[in-house]
């Protein structure tokens, strides 16, 4: 009786099944870019909503902190203080902006996520590591924070016309400048995502936002409060006074008032530039770790 020859051939190729598979860090990444592009989509596809969401406020603060107040202060003229005071004003609105758009493009939805509902377990099977969850989370909001951020240059040009100022020989450092803030308000929107439950938003804009917007240096410089000492040391505690102060210091140009010796031109003071991108750089990496802890504690049971 004939015998099977079942010897695998020497130079055969080797089964399908035997292959490697593929490496877990590749899945990982090839899932990591699935969940972001599936945001970026959904995001496209609201585009319209995302702009009006993002422009509403900077739009109301630009013509009232930026048109009206300087036209009273200045009785009519353009000149002066209400020029001054606009050109002080634009770069804490980009900071502004950007630092609540990215806040907020991962708060509220990991707030809702986490919730009863649990909307975040579907992400969590993708072959995906817990904590790139939520790296993505994060670098998804700060990418809304510069879109954020950049649209309100064309935005303030129309509204301040003649009193739309900005430098042009520190573009690097602006950019550069603007994704730090971006990546500070996302890290901090995380740490408050995952600390705040979906029956404390009210509390959340009442008792975190709105002093978080107010001691940050957004409507004046941080020099200008010398004269209250004890709020300028507050205000270094808040990671926005550092985007507000280092978007001052890349993009306002001197400013030319008119005294009655003549037009006179003086830079207004900001924090020194290491301790900008050291108060961004620490909040960034405090808060993304805080995050990512209380992220990895509330979604692994």
């Amino acid at each position: 009786m004939a015998m099977l020859d079942v010897t695998p051939q020497a130079n055969g190729t080797a089964p399908q099944a035997a292959r490697k598979p593929r490496s877990h860090a590749r899945m990982a990444w090839t899932a990591f870019m699935a969940i972001l592009r599936r945001d970026i989509v959904v995001t496209a596809r609201d585009f319209i909503p995302f702009l009006l969401q993002v422009l509403v406020q900077p739009l109301f603060f630009l013509f009232i902190f930026g048109k009206v107040l300087p036209n009273l202060a200045n009785s009519g003229t353009s000149s002066g203080f209400g020029n001054t005071f606009t050109v002080l004003l634009l770069p804490g609105i980009v900071a502004l902006t950007s630092f609540t758009t990215a806040l907020q493009g991962v708060t509220l939805p990991l707030v809702l996520d986490l919730g009863f509902a649990r909307e975040i377990d579907d992400r969590l099977q993708s072959p995906l590591p817990v904590s790139l969850v939520a790296v993505e989370k994060v670098v998804f909001a700060a990418m809304r924070g510069i879109i954020g951020g950049t649209v309100i240059f064309p935005l303030a040009y129309l509204i301040l016309g003649n009193s739309f100022q900005v430098r042009t020989d520190a573009i690097p450092q602006l950019i550069g400048t603007l994704v730090l803030v971006a990546m500070a308000g996302a890290t901090v929107g995380l740490t408050i995502g995952t600390l705040v439950k979906p029956e404390q938003i009210s509390l959340l804009f009442a008792l975190i936002l709105t002093p978080l917007l107010f001691t940050g240096c957004t409507y004046y410089n941080w020099s200008g409060l010398s004269s209250i000492k004890w709020f300028q040391i507050v205000t270094l505690f808040n990671p926005l006074t550092y985007g507000s102060e280092g978007l001052r210091k890349f993009m306002m140009p001197p400013i030319t008032v008119t005294t009655p010796a003549g037009p006179q031109s003086f830079t207004i003071p900001t924090l020194d530039a290491q301790w900008i991108f050291l108060g961004l750089g620490v909040a960034i990496v405090a808060f993304f770790l805080i995050g990512l802890q209380t992220f990895r504690r509330r979604v692994v049971s």
